[in-house]
């Protein structure tokens, strides 16, 4: 129950910040930070749906995922749902732009050092092996 709480204020906190940088930029920062949160955001919530994923995976998870939403918008499928929803074009996009492809990974790969790094000092895991120290 836990993981998936930080995995929901998780998701709560990329959504504030993406907003904020929204309502304060218009240009390049906002185009680019928005695509790493909302990569951020699919990591958290891969903790809410699944909590016990491992960080590698959750983080290859959310990757796949925002590669996959980015090739569809190829199909323009996206776009047409988000013509008709604002979450839709939240979720999904309108059109591709292949740079989106290299910034999905710079909203993940940090956390996913951060979490490797938490979950073995406070778990007691070392780097070699990953199992607890006796």
């Amino acid at each position: 129950m836990r993981s998936r709480l930080l995995g929901l204020l998780g998701v709560a906190l990329a959504l504030a910040v993406a907003f904020a940088v929204r309502a304060v930029d218009d240009g390049a920062l906002r185009q680019y930070s928005g695509t790493a949160l909302y990569a951020s955001m699919i990591y958290a919530g891969v903790y809410v749906l699944r909590p016990r994923t491992t960080p590698l995976a959750a983080g290859a998870a959310a990757i796949a995922w925002c590669w996959a939403v980015e090739l569809a918008q190829l199909t323009g499928i996206p776009a047409e749902l988000s013509s008709r929803s604002i979450l839709a074009r939240y979720a999904l996009g309108v059109t591709f732009d292949a740079a989106d492809l290299a910034w999905y990974p710079v909203g993940v790969v940090p956390l996913v050092l951060i979490h490797l790094f938490l979950t073995r000092k406070f778990h007691g895991l070392t780097w070699a092996d990953g199992r607890a120290r006796r």
